[in-house]
């Protein structure tokens, strides 16, 4: 064979081969639109000190003001060095998906012997027949498995966007309640006090003292619980920001959680969301294909494998004169005797299987879920709604008829005392209900983008 002929044969593997790598930029671009709805497109992965100072800034100045909600989950996606190693992490996957998509590098022989006088220079240039002849197959399995990495991705980023939502929800409620705990804590002490006054002038027993402080030593109890949880959400929250101690203490949390959205979400709008949208189905469909490919490039390499090399040697005699070229071929094959690849083939087969069953199991418990999360929303929601519309205007009304039968010397000072306090709880659990809605709705947009929490 000669060298021109080798030469074409060597380029002819490299075309064959193909050059795709990971480009960042497209596959951050594509995890941007499946995210669209909770990222607003600003998925970025830092790479030098340029961008993360540029982030660092900006990141400052969201901390400058009240950080509302969707300010949490910006300052997490410029700030987190959770989310950038899940960034990272995901992509060094898709690049070793595409990995699979790439024939390997031929291997390059050299010999020399000498007999007497005669010298014989061999070179041998061999590659693998069977990796050539699966290279399509594998370049759309490293296909299948990118397009299931970037699905991934996007299942992650919402699933962390959904928890950084969730904390700010509770840091900003545990900060509500334990400021209306406070106040049943301070109308408690003060009730506390003047119960000790009228005992000592005589007009309390010890029994009715003891009530009262009784009160009292509870509601302190509470509020210390009540400060714990505010630490503890806060903290949560600082965590999953990614705050460095100096950014800590720049937090700033809003003084209550949002209003309550005027109309829930419609369950028919909903119910025409097609599920084919879905990154759980898009998922365990990627996942099938992938499957499959991999299950029919098995069947053949499990089996046997072929080498084929392409010699040619040299041989000189000096004595004689004469100068002299070999070329021609070897080829090795791998004889399936001892083993034939049965349980390799038998292991692809049920991996396969099972992930058809993984693909039906998501398709048939999708429409469940989201009908669960929505019956949940739409029940916090008329829980919350009810506290705003009816609970509390009528807890105030009858605190104000209190306060107007106190100055009519109806009702005494502790009357009014456990009025505020009996208000307060009342406040307080209408946070818990609007709490408890805003979870729900952030779980309800996860379970329709198809990351079921």
């Amino acid at each position: 064979m000669k060298p021109r002929l080798i030469s074409l044969t060597t380029l002819t593997l490299v075309l064959l081969s193909g050059c795709a790598s990971i480009d960042i930029g497209k596959s951050l671009e594509r995890a941007n639109q499946a995210t669209a709805s909770v990222t607003n497109g600003k998925l970025t992965l830092l790479q030098t000190n340029e961008q993360r100072e540029a982030k660092l800034q900006a990141a400052n100045r969201l901390l400058e003001q009240p950080l509302t909600q969707n300010d949490a989950v910006q300052l997490a996606l410029m700030n987190s060095p959770a989310l950038q190693a899940l960034l990272a992490q995901n992509l060094a996957g898709q690049a070793a998906a595409l990995q699979l998509g790439r024939i390997a590098n031929p291997t390059l022989g050299f010999d020399r012997l000498r007999l007497g006088e005669e010298l014989e220079l061999g070179r041998l240039l061999s590659f693998g027949l069977v990796d050539l002849l699966t290279l399509p197959k594998r370049q759309t399995l490293a296909a299948r498995e990118v397009a299931a990495a970037e699905l991934r991705l996007a299942g992650d980023v919402v699933g962390a966007v959904v928890q950084i939502r969730a904390a700010w929800v509770m840091a900003v409620a545990a900060e509500q309640a334990s400021q209306y705990a406070a106040q049943v804590s301070d109308s408690a002490g003060a009730g506390a006090e003047l119960a000790s006054r009228m005992q000592s002038v005589g007009n309390f027993s010890k029994l009715e003292k003891a009530k009262y402080h009784l009160m009292y030593a509870d509601s302190a109890t509470r509020l210390a619980l009540a400060q714990a949880r505010v630490q503890s959400a806060r903290e949560s929250l600082i965590r999953l920001l990614g705050l460095t101690d100096v950014q800590t203490s720049m937090l700033k949390l809003p003084e209550r959680l949002p209003d309550l959205p005027k109309e829930p979400i419609d369950a028919t709008s909903m119910a025409q969301k097609t599920l084919v949208e879905r990154m759980d189905i898009g998922l365990a469909k990627a996942e099938l294909a992938s499957a499959a490919t991999a299950q029919g490039i098995t069947n053949v390499t499990s089996l046997t494998d072929v080498e084929l090399g392409l010699r040619r040697n040299s041989v000189s005699s000096p004595t004689a004169g004469t100068n002299q070229s070999r070329q021609g071929f070897e080829l090795a094959i791998r004889l399936p005797i001892f083993d034939t690849g049965s349980n390799i083939r038998a292991a692809m087969n049920v991996q396969t299987l099972a992930a058809a069953n993984r693909y039906e199991s998501t398709v048939r418990a999708a429409g469940s879920s989201l009908r669960e999360s929505y019956s949940v929303y739409r029940t916090q929601y008329d829980i919350a709604k009810h506290y705003q519309a009816e609970v509390i205007p009528l807890q105030k009304r009858i605190s104000e008829e209190n306060l107007l039968r106190y100055f009519g010397m109806f009702i005494s000072v502790f009357d009014l005392l456990a009025d505020a306090r009996e208000q307060a709880s009342v406040v307080m659990q209408a946070i818990d209900a609007q709490q408890a809605f805003w979870l729900a709705d952030s779980s309800l947009q996860s379970t329709l983008l198809g990351r079921p929490l």
